[in-house]
């Protein structure tokens, strides 16, 4: 969700979707990725993208590595396939039940630049860990995924069992309280939205801020936590989105 320094937790600042975000935005919950030029020249008009507009920015989409073409088929590029697939798991998470166990991750590697720092911060925040300290990394152990392998030569993992409580722990990590915000501001706009392209815009951001939530265990979260809520508004959309947009196999 973007954000500025005037906007607090539960305040939205949702601008309208570029022709490039509405793209992106439909091809990024299909399954398969990909649409013929003529399904999409429907589909985005819903959206108040007209057919030039479309080509050319699916001509500059192509050219920058967004998409790939092939024919008159276009479909995500191998690094959105990458975004595709965090945003799956992002709106459907797998977990275990949680058995008080946290993984910890420290960071070992030495002499790295601030773009490698930067890199490593946002590849572990997107593995939904939250940094204790300096290269102290947590979450709890309910995650149905493995590290990357590639971490390996930077970092070790270790199971951890702090004797901080869990919620006062969790609370410390991550803004619990601003997700929740937000998550029941965007719930109320998508509620109250609808023209296609608002209720596009909205959910939109409905998929960045799953992002971002830590998923964490049922026992860790405040009260009336809205996640579950979020997930399954955005579910009901893919299903609308699947009775109104050609060719466009949506996953609910």
């Amino acid at each position: 969700m973007r954000r500025n320094t005037s906007v607090r937790p539960g305040e939205l600042d949702l601008r309208p979707l570029s022709a490039r975000s509405v793209v992106l935005s439909l091809l990024l919950g299909a399954h398969p990725p990909e649409m013929p030029v003529k399904d999409l020249v429907r589909a985005v008009e819903p959206f108040g993208v007209g057919g030039s507009t479309l080509r050319a920015a699916l001509s500059r989409m192509v050219s920058a590595g967004d998409l790939r073409r092939a024919d008159t088929v276009y479909g995500l590029s191998d690094r959105l396939l990458a975004r595709q697939r965090r945003q799956d798991d992002a709106v459907h998470p797998s977990t275990r039940a949680w058995s008080g166990d946290w993984e910890m991750v420290v960071i070992t590697a030495t002499g790295r630049g601030p773009a490698e720092r930067a890199e490593l911060r946002a590849r572990l925040t997107a593995l939904r860990l939250a940094e204790l300290r300096e290269g102290v990394w947590l979450r709890p152990a309910n995650l149905l995924r493995r590290l990357p392998d590639d971490l390996d030569p930077v970092a070790q993992g270790y199971t951890a069992r702090p004797d901080r409580p869990g919620p006062e722990l969790a609370a410390a990590l991550w803004p619990l309280d601003a997700w929740a915000a937000d998550s029941r501001a965007l719930l109320a706009h998508v509620a109250r939205a609808d023209r296609p392209a608002d209720r596009l815009t909205g959910f939109a951001a409905v998929v960045r801020h799953l992002l971002a939530d830590p998923v964490l265990p049922p026992g860790l979260l405040p009260p009336d936590w809205p996640g579950a809520r979020l997930r399954s508004a955005y579910a009901a959309y893919q299903r609308e989105l699947a009775d109104t947009v050609p060719q466009h196999h949506l996953r609910a």
